[in-house]
């Protein structure tokens, strides 16, 4: 990731609406399916009218006109202006008190409210929802984990039969005839390898965890040889997503951090 996308993406939510009143979005496609949003156990988007607006390279985020809101409210907080002139606005968004179900209420300020003023562009009249802020996101009816996926971004796992042999520090600690090869645009080449054909002496389990919305949620090993621990270099699906679902039982060393030999040839470490 850029270092200009890193510091896109911890910027506050006034100074991302300044930049896409100055600079547009990099790209706004209509998103046509079922989209649901759940705030304070109440749904506050149930829509097809969605839109996904690329802020930066790396993916979309989920946009929604004002009209799609439901049961709860917007109140503008921090004025956004461009040329001088007021265009968007931090909003909070309040859910009220449900005493039937026993719900308190509820308000976040992770929220952008862009105005009806045509120079916007396809971003006229759009609201946008900090992903996190949200308790639930549903795609039809598959939960969004992460982030919105990018509509174009595929994914392929491909079965192989070529011979793979795992080095760490020049010990052995994998060796397989049959290993998943998932190719995945700007990464590189991952190889997962039955969990059983590794050395189970060598690794210990990590607290990490890193999500992903294509593959789900992964699980990390360190390995250590002779003393040495090498940390987080190896990791898991239990519960993979349901596209890649056969990564299940299966693990992958980062190739940035190891050898690895395919039909024994080394392959060259990719650059981390």
């Amino acid at each position: 990731m850029s270092r200009s996308t890193e510091k896109f993406l911890t910027s506050s939510l006034a100074e991302i609406a300044s930049h896409l009143l100055q600079n547009g979005p990099r790209k706004v496609v209509p998103c046509p399916r079922r989209i649901r949003v759940v705030y304070n156990r109440t749904v506050i988007v149930d829509s097809t009218k969605g839109s996904l607006v690329w802020e930066h390279e790396y993916y979309p985020v989920l946009y929604f006109p004002v009209a799609a809101m439901q049961n709860c409210t917007l109140k503008d907080k921090q004025p956004v202006r461009s040329d001088g002139i007021y265009r968007a606005s931090v909003a909070e968004l309040h859910v009220a008190a449900d005493e039937g179900r026993k719900i308190p209420a509820a308000v976040t300020d992770r929220v952008v409210r862009f105005t009806d003023d045509r120079s916007l562009g396809a971003l006229t009249g759009l609201v946008r929802l900090e992903f996190k802020a949200m308790d639930q996101w549903l795609e039809e009816d598959v939960p969004i984990y992460v982030h919105p996926k990018d509509p174009t971004k595929r994914i392929e796992l491909l079965p192989s039969s070529r011979s793979i042999e795992v080095r760490v520090d020049g010990k052995t600690v994998a060796k397989s005839s049959f290993s998943y090869h998932l190719y995945e645009p700007r990464l590189p080449t991952r190889y997962y390898l039955p969990l059983g054909c590794i050395d189970q002496t060598v690794l210990r389990r990590s607290e990490l965890v890193t999500k992903c919305p294509y593959k789900g949620d992964a699980d990390y090993y360190d390995v250590v040889i002779g003393g040495v621990e090498y940390p987080n270099i190896v990791w898991y699906y239990r519960y993979p997503t349901l596209e890649c679902s056969a990564l299940a039982g299966m693990a992958c060393f980062y190739n940035e951090k190891v050898d690895i030999l395919l039909d024994g040839q080394l392959l060259e470490r990719p650059t981390l």
